[in-house]
């Protein structure tokens, strides 16, 4: 009986699997926008109001679309660095990397649970928005530190 040979897989999921670090860490946060933006946009349809104050800002401000997706990208950026750093000098990257990262995540929850004049909806829409954001990005860099080097 003959071997089946196995089929070659898609180019996305070859790249997400052996291709270089920083590269999946930049598809990762693309793909973290696009649905951390798509939830913030829902939540907007639904009637929740979009506007927030920073920790240190009496007076909520609009958040504007597009927003959440562009803060995404920006704050991957340290997590990107820091899966690349672990992938090089540690001795298990990926248990290192979700680790700090969840860690990180759930620090950065305080912004929206501690944003003044912020209504309770859009506290928890950010919050969700936190951890979505997070939850594709750690799962897309971990899978890829587990594949090694």
């Amino acid at each position: 009986m003959a071997a089946i040979a196995p089929k070659p897989l898609p180019r996305l999921v070859r790249i997400l699997r052996t291709g270089p670090v920083w590269s999946v860490g930049i598809l990762a946060a693309l793909a973290a926008a696009v649905v951390t933006e798509a939830f913030s946009l829902l939540a907007r349809v639904a009637g929740v109001p979009m506007a927030a104050a920073g920790v240190w800002e009496q007076h909520a401000a609009h958040i504007p679309i597009g927003y959440i997706a562009r803060s995404v990208v920006l704050w991957s950026i340290g997590g990107i660095v820091l899966a690349v750093a672990l992938d090089r000098w540690a001795r298990r990257p990926a248990r290192t990397f979700v680790i700090t990262t969840v860690a990180f995540t759930t620090l950065s929850l305080a912004a929206p649970v501690l944003a003044r004049d912020t209504a309770v909806s859009t506290q928890i829409v950010l919050a969700g928005a936190h951890v979505i954001a997070a939850s594709v990005v750690i799962a897309i860099l971990a899978r890829r530190l587990a594949a090694g080097r």
